[in-house]
């Protein structure tokens, strides 16, 4: 008689997976475009972009974060990011100087850096192979999780590859 239990070998070899898609951010990224507000698109002139601030509905930035730069090359004195920043500040979740790409990737990684790890401590872990993940985010999950996982890999639980092992 034939025995035709089907042995899950993934699931017997006790590694867990980490999903880095698991962390993307939910907050949403918008810009700010310094470019609107310069004279000329050139140059800061104060009472010109005092004006110009003036007519603009900071409301729409509520609960989101604003990534802040200019797409053109001028000289921006820094009392105007300050004066950015304070308009911001009652409503925009977070606000910095940066560009939407690197500000997004920044909040994944904050939420790969402080996530709870608790379940993985002395487990094989095996970090999840997507295409559309940056690299730096797989750089934060190992120094995430390097000092207390069991062992390391990467890619699927049925064919991880090591990347180290304790």
């Amino acid at each position: 008689m034939e025995n035709n239990t089907f042995i899950n070998k993934a699931e017997a070899a006790g590694i867990k997976a980490f999903d880095l898609i698991d962390f993307k951010p939910t907050t949403e990224v918008i810009s700010f475009d310094l470019k609107q507000l310069l004279f000329m698109e050139m140059i800061v002139k104060e009472k010109e972009f005092r004006a110009a601030l003036s007519l603009i509905d900071f409301s729409m930035y509520t609960n989101k974060a604003v990534a802040v730069y200019c797409s053109v090359d001028a000289i921006i004195p820094p009392w105007v990011y300050m004066v950015i920043a304070d308009k911001l500040y009652p409503h925009a979740q977070l606000f910095t100087f940066s560009d939407e790409t690197s500000l997004n990737l920044e909040l994944w990684k904050y939420n790969i850096l402080t996530a709870d790890i608790s379940d993985f401590k002395d487990h094989k872990v095996v970090v999840r192979a997507r295409t559309d993940i940056h690299p730096e985010l797989y750089m934060a999950a190992t120094t995430l999780l390097k000092p207390v996982v069991k062992s390391l890999m990467y890619g699927e639980i049925g064919m991880p590859k090591v990347i180290f092992k304790q």
